[in-house]
């Protein structure tokens, strides 16, 4: 299980000391440059509305966006075979964020009258909005595989136009018009009250969906001015939806509940989230805002008033060994085969005190309830809390079990829980946890590189990440990161160069409630037929081998391995936007990552098709649709 590999690395940062590595190839996947959706389109030699919206000549712009131009609660969808396979992976895990956070779900098209047609065209663009036309095309082209671009053409589609365009904008915003590139400024065009709304939605500077603050500008100067200074630099995030941007789109499709999350539960209540102290036990969990010696602060609060919060604990400075204490969950009814229980524990007992989980499953065969150990945990860092990650693979009604157990060795405090989150989701491989990151931050040169520990994909790939916590000499203000494949334990047994294998590195928003958290996410596909040439001119497989392309280096534990080239982006986040949001928690930040086989996403399977009106021709995705300026205004209600 992935997460028995979390529990022995999650702590270890290690920098490894590198010998001479003017060798490796290390690939920018953005060129160094930080380009917005319109900047995209821009180089594409796209004319399109507000920079990516589309309008096909002869369309019907006089209609008012309604009801009837709102897409079904599952929304069907092709992925064309002209996306590039990175661009796929990106999108699914966009289609799992909308479903763990609304009630929209996805599903491939099975000859619906209406259907979302994405391909790779010239840029990053979509229609407004359900336009009942049959094949609706949504283009993800090159550069626009971000998660926070998939998710904003997504969005897109379902009906909202950008946030600078809402009417109430300038109470918020100044457009600087002097700064816009001629003929640009139809793209600050406002959507009065009649044809626009807001939804009853605080304006959003955070939204993913609002430009950035040089959209359109003729000299690199902001033509949006934020009219709360602090705002300047988060205007045009393109990470993940924000609180606004969700609470709109469930307003708009009246969604109650999301499609895969479960629970979400940080203590706060007295109720403690519906969760009940199980039969079987001879001591209790008991909800505190601190203990005696540690922790003195939940998770929740970590960093911020003393004296706020709450956690549930485990006591076992008292009693006799075997003491135990059952925690169950509230009964879930899950949609799928697996689950990802995310949780933080603090060990603050005996050494060999033990937190096990359980799964109650109720069935016909037992209908009140048949336990099933899924993971015990003892042991691991003491003194901090730590973050643990648990998949469950549960298909009938259940509970969640937490069990505390009494070791034998002297302890003065006990097991401590905080912060749980369960959902329909994929569990990542691995954590890695950078500690005392506030002072790496102010410490650490511009243009050195940090590694973490080497990892092992559930296939056997060695892998690791490289992060410019000061960015490249030439931009210090920004976080890099790169992937690199190193030798490992399998790898004469790997096929080389390594073939679709999908790398997720995932900065973790340390929000408690996994449905408001605005990760940070970078995803890398490794093409087998990628090269590269090294500094002595020699052309090379990228991905092949790390003993046959890499360097050697020296692990700080004195080891030695093999580090291949690498890929990556020298703009993965600002450090302004690092400091927006719950990044950096009790001075540490959180790295969630994975590497996955995505050889199936090669072929894409079409369903026949017999209606010749809404027949997909694959020379479609060669062709540009014609398109042109208008005035946006008249198209729709929805910002």
């Amino acid at each position: 299980m992935a997460s028995l590999h979390t529990l022995v690395i999650l702590c270890v940062c290690a920098t490894a000391l590198c010998l001479p590595t003017s060798s490796l190839t290390e690939i920018d996947l953005d060129n160094g440059k930080d380009l917005d959706i319109f900047e995209i389109n821009e180089a594409a030699g796209l004319d399109l509305v507000e920079g990516d919206i589309l309008i096909k000549e002869g369309e019907d712009r006089n209609t008012i966006l309604g009801e009837k131009y709102r897409w079904p609660i599952t929304v069907p969808y092709v992925l064309d075979s002209s996306l590039e396979i990175n661009a796929k992976g990106v999108i699914l895990r966009a289609f799992e964020q909308y479903r763990l956070k609304t009630c929209i779900d996805f599903k491939p098209w099975s000859r619906e009258p209406n259907y979302i047609f994405v391909f790779k065209g010239r840029g990053c663009y979509s229609n407004v909005g359900n336009r009942r036309m049959g094949k609706q095309e949504l283009s993800i082209g090159a550069g626009c595989d971000s998660l926070g671009t998939v998710e904003h053409e997504f969005l897109h589609a379902l009906g909202f136009w950008h946030e600078q365009s809402r009417s109430d904008r300038n109470d918020y915003i100044t457009i600087m018009w002097d700064r816009i590139t001629k003929g640009k400024e139809n793209n600050f065009n406002l959507h009065n009250e009649t044809e626009s709304s807001s939804l009853g939605v605080p304006y959003d500077y955070g939204s993913v969906m609002h430009y950035s603050k040089r959209s359109f500008s003729k000299d690199r100067e902001p033509t949006i001015v934020t009219k709360i200074p602090e705002f300047l630099d988060v205007i045009g995030q393109r990470m993940e939806f924000s609180d606004s941007d969700l609470l709109k789109l469930n307003r708009l499709y009246n969604c109650t509940k999301a499609s895969i999350f479960l629970d979400s539960c940080q203590f706060e209540e007295p109720n403690i989230c519906g969760m009940i102290q199980g039969d079987g036990g001879n001591a209790k969990w008991a909800r505190v805002q601190r203990v005696k010696g540690v922790p003195q602060t939940d998770y929740t609060n970590l960093g911020k008033c003393k004296g706020v919060g709450f956690f549930m604990h485990f006591s076992t400075a008292t009693g006799t060994q075997g003491d135990k204490a059952y925690l169950e969950s509230r009964l879930f009814h899950p949609k799928r085969r697996s689950q990802c229980l995310q949780f933080y524990h603090y060990n603050s007992g005996g050494i060999d005190d033990q937190l096990k989980i359980w799964v109650r499953e109720y069935t016909v065969k037992n209908p009140k309830g048949a336990l099933r150990l899924i993971q015990k945990i003892r042991g691991g860092r003491r003194g901090s809390w730590e973050l643990y990650h648990v998949t469950l693979d549960v298909s009938d009604k259940f509970r969640v079990v937490f069990e505390g157990v009494k070791g034998r060795k002297p302890s003065k405090g006990g097991l401590s829980l905080d912060d749980l989150n369960l959902s329909e989701t994929k569990c990542p491989q691995y954590t890695w946890r950078i500690r005392d990151f506030t002072r790496l931050l102010a410490t650490t040169p511009a243009g050195s590189e940090t590694y973490s520990p080497r990892f092992l994909s559930p296939d056997g790939y060695s892998f690791q990440i490289g992060l410019n916590i000061n960015g490249l000499k030439d931009s210090p203000n920004k976080i890099a990161v790169y992937f690199h494949l190193t030798s490992g334990p399998k790898d004469d047994n790997l096929q080389w160069p390594c073939p679709w294998r999908q790398a997720s590195m995932e900065l973790m928003d340390q929000n408690p409630d996994i449905q408001h958290r605005m990760n940070n996410i970078k995803m890398i596909t490794t093409d087998p037929n990628e090269t590269s040439t090294d500094y002595m001119g020699k052309v090379k497989y990228l991905w092949d081998n790390p003993k046959k392309v890499g360097s050697l280096v020296t692990d700080a534990n004195g080891s030695k391995y093999f580090r291949g080239p690498s890929s990556g982006t020298s703009n993965y986040i600002t450090h302004d936007r690092l400091k927006s949001r719950s990044f950096i928690k009790g001075d540490d930040v959180i790295f969630l990552l994975s590497l996955e086989d995505v050889t199936g996403l090669l072929k894409t399977k079409r369903p026949k098709i017999r209606d010749l009106r809404l027949e997909i021709d694959d020379r479609d995705a060669e062709k540009e649709p014609k398109r042109q300026m208008v005035n946006p205004r008249v198209l729709g209600p929805w910002t």
